[in-house]
């Protein structure tokens, strides 16, 4: 869903405003992206002596006629030593604005949605890990007319 509304904040009248809705399957503990910290029973284990807690992200990159990169948060959620590392999560919106500085969202055919983390230690350096998977989600050419989201 796109809308194109006035922006209050930028130096243009009017801007898109992306709303996303996705599910999410991902399991923290696999290994297949480099999480290595610990090797026990076959299990690989993210949450070793140094972590407190996981900060997980998912962001949206795309490019625009004048912009070759952009990047926006959408959604986050901080993970606990002792939560569970896999996650499920169905029809779930997106927590942030999705603005656009300017029309680039309309029509574009490849927005790269991916789910990041960083580990936030109990001390030392703070790795930024990014998820081995990532999907491209077209916008539609038209704009939503609805108030409702």
């Amino acid at each position: 869903l796109r809308k194109n509304v006035e922006d209050f904040t930028g130096p243009r009248e009017r801007s898109d405003l992306g709303f996303v809705t996705f599910d999410i399957t991902a399991d923290i503990l696999n290994g297949k992206n480099g999480l290595q910290t610990c090797w026990n029973k076959n299990t690989f284990i993210i949450f070793d002596w140094n972590v407190k807690q996981l900060f997980l992200y998912l962001s949206a990159e795309y490019s625009t006629k004048n912009n070759a990169l952009n990047q926006v948060v959408l959604w986050d959620k901080i993970m606990l030593r002792g939560d569970n590392p896999r996650l499920s999560l169905k029809d779930m919106k997106s927590k942030y604005f999705f603005f656009d500085d300017g029309n680039g969202l309309k029509g574009n055919r490849n927005i790269t949605l991916t789910l990041s983390w960083n580990v936030v230690p109990n001390a030392g350096i703070l790795p930024l890990v990014t998820g081995s998977g990532h999907v491209s989600v077209p916008f539609p050419d038209t704009y939503e007319t609805t108030k409702s989201y």
